[in-house]
């Protein structure tokens, strides 16, 4: 499976019989200006939402029309778990609900965790189950913070977790950069590329960070 991160919250992931799909699009110029990242220029069979907010849900600009995920259903031989969680840590009275779309792609159980604002309950780790991958939010104000962040991760032990939705020269959000998730843990990997390929037998046995620099 190749992993592409484009920016933000979105990333491309294709399958060896060449299916991809594509997390969580974001408007370039989006609330003013405030992201810069390129126009997306990857085309996808399936696109995934997290929640209709315009720099996680900007169809409008993909280059063709790939099919939407936003509930639980299979498309193209994949099955896509949703779990409905909140963007915020007071049950979405601030900033709405989130969705986490869990899904196997070449025998690796993938989690994208949108823009997630809390803990998780004992229910909803129950719900997510074992994964693979997790891509977690990490900057904060907006969704989990570094702390909250590390806290999840704990919660759902994934292989490999790789941070998203944190504060870059292109993302002008009033967010914490990725280093401050980084920082005090020991089991990290940086990508020198935007593009990360992994195949189920080599993923580690340990929780380890993945850091993948945005590509767009």
């Amino acid at each position: 499976m190749i992993i592409k991160y484009l920016g933000h919250s979105t990333f491309l992931f294709k399958a060896e019989d060449g299916t991809t799909v594509l997390t969580d699009p974001y408007k370039p110029g989006a609330y003013g200006g405030a992201l810069t990242y390129a126009p997306i220029a990857d085309s996808a069979d399936i696109v995934v939402l997290s929640h209709d907010h315009e720099d996680h849900a900007d169809l409008q600009s993909l280059p063709n029309q790939p099919l939407v995920v936003r509930s639980e259903a299979r498309v193209r031989g994949i099955d896509f778990d949703v779990i409905h969680t909140y963007h915020d840590a007071v049950e979405g009275k601030e900033r709405g609900k989130n969705r986490i779309t869990c899904f196997i792609m070449d025998d690796i159980r993938v989690c994208h965790a949108g823009d997630l604002g809390h803990v998780l309950s004992e229910s909803q780790v129950a719900e997510i189950g074992a994964l693979d991958v997790l891509l977690l939010p990490v900057g904060g104000r907006f969704t989990l913070g570094p702390a909250d962040a590390t806290h999840v991760a704990g919660q759902l032990r994934p292989k490999v977790v790789i941070p998203m939705h944190f504060k870059t020269d292109k993302c002008g959000f009033p967010i914490e950069p990725v280093t401050a998730f980084l920082e005090g843990k020991s089991d990290i990997k940086r990508s020198p590329t935007s593009e990360v390929i992994l195949h189920k037998e080599d993923l580690p046995e340990k929780c380890t960070v993945l850091y993948i620099p945005p590509g767009n």
